[in-house]
């Protein structure tokens, strides 16, 4: 079984309906891909609800593209960790995972 350990968690008005366990923009909105995160969305949230954001410490995201352990990580435009190529990186894969499985990220 898979932990997080948040160290700090905020909230941000969500946008729109957002799932647990991807990638958040500073908007509030799912990440863009290649850009910097505010965090990991730390539970579901309706469209106006109040989002939670795990900004720092390690928390779960799901997975876009196989990731190897220690690798850098970065946005796909679904808010899932991909390897990190360009742009900003979010932070570390603490686990190896395929895509659409699940992974520990030490955020950066």
């Amino acid at each position: 079984m898979k932990t997080e350990q948040p160290i700090l968690i905020t909230s941000i008005t969500a946008p729109a309906n957002t799932a647990k366990n991807l990638f958040i923009g500073f908007n509030g909105a799912i990440c863009a891909a290649n850009t910097k995160a505010l965090g990991v969305s730390a539970d579901d949230a309706l469209i106006g609800e109040q989002l939670p954001v795990t900004v720092k410490g390690i928390a779960i995201v799901k997975v876009g593209q196989d990731l190897t352990q220690g690798v850098k990580v970065t946005s796909d435009s679904f808010g899932r960790a991909v390897p990190y190529t360009t742009g900003d990186y979010i932070g570390n894969a603490l686990d190896s995972a395929s895509s659409d499985e699940f992974v520990r990220v030490l955020l950066v």
